[in-house]
């Protein structure tokens, strides 16, 4: 269990606050132990800068005490970004604390914090896309592995540690469809295409029998050594792989994952659908894809229109 960063001084009952925090994040809600990291850690400074207040319990947490932490991160020069994350953290914990029964109203609910700026992800074009993927054609395990790798990240969508953990019965032959553990532990269901499914077709009857040992297990998806693929690998295959499409941007398997949803959208999908298959818990963060495609539309109609 990953413990929270608080200081050695901060008073019992805030550290056993910040201590409880950190359970309902790992036990409860099943957040990843970088997510934990990041909100123990802002939740850490808080309390801190709540202690130097004079503040000893939770109860004592009000909305002065949260703009007070704000405003003195923004005099220190804390960026847009920065200030718009704690000022999330700020307001997940004050929430957890009053349903404990910590807090006897939630002042996260009246604090307002400046929308940190989303920079649009890179993407590739469709053309770039094609070529990446069509180069990869040879028939050793290597090429035919990193194909698959390839394919599913651009099919579906999911993420690199989606990828990783895929086991072999997750993937339905029959529909098209690979079953994924999502963040929190929700599964969802992504169907894929036929370029896919002929690679996952090669590396099954040719490149995975090749590599697989007796400690390979039901992993989809192996290393030369015979394991399941590492996060690593499959980032240095996209970026090696990459590297060789002309003029194509630098990107990584979360690049593919970008890429995968902004051609979905402007091939006529709907934003619900694109969200579901993504596994995003709110639709807002589906919508910077229709951010992507609306600057895509306007780069070409002032290269295109006369009158641009």
């Amino acid at each position: 269990m990953t413990a929270a960063p608080h200081a050695p001084a901060l008073p019992p009952a805030l550290a056993a606050a910040a201590d409880g925090f950190v359970r309902h994040l790992e036990l409860e809600r099943g957040r990843s132990p970088h997510t934990v990291r990041a909100y123990s850690g802002d939740v850490a400074l808080l309390l801190e800068h709540a202690a130097r207040m004079g503040v000893t319990e939770p109860a004592e947490l009000d909305l002065a005490v949260l703009r007070s932490w704000l405003a003195r991160l923004r005099s220190t020069g804390a960026a847009r970004t920065t200030l718009a994350r704690r000022g999330s953290t700020a307001r997940v914990f004050t929430a957890w604390a009053h349903r404990r029964g910590l807090l006897p109203a939630d002042p996260g609910l009246l604090l307002a914090t400046p929308k940190g700026h989303r920079p649009l992800p890179d993407v590739l074009q469709p053309d770039e896309a094609a070529r990446l993927l069509d180069a990869v054609d040879g028939d050793d395990p290597a090429d035919l592995r990193d194909r698959l790798a390839l394919e599913l990240l651009y099919a579906t969508g999911i993420r690199v540690g989606e990828l990783c953990g895929l086991d072999l019965d997750d993937v339905d032959r029959g529909r098209r469809v690979v079953r994924v553990l999502g963040k929190g532990n929700k599964e969802r269901s992504v169907p894929y295409g036929a370029p896919a499914e002929a690679a996952l077709d090669a590396w099954l009857v040719r490149g995975r029998p090749a590599w697989a040992v007796a400690g390979s297990g039901a992993a989809l998806v192996l290393g030369v050594r015979g394991g399941r693929v590492d996060p690593r690998t499959v980032r240095s295959i996209v970026h090696r792989r990459l590297a060789g499409v002309p003029g194509a941007p630098d990107l990584g398997p979360h690049g593919l994952r970008h890429s995968a949803a902004t051609h979905l959208l402007e091939g006529g999908a709907d934003l619900r659908t694109v969200q579901e298959m993504l596994g995003h818990a709110t639709l807002a963060t589906t919508q910077i894809y229709t951010h992507v495609s609306v600057e895509r539309l306007r780069t070409s109609y002032e290269r295109a229109h006369p009158r641009a």
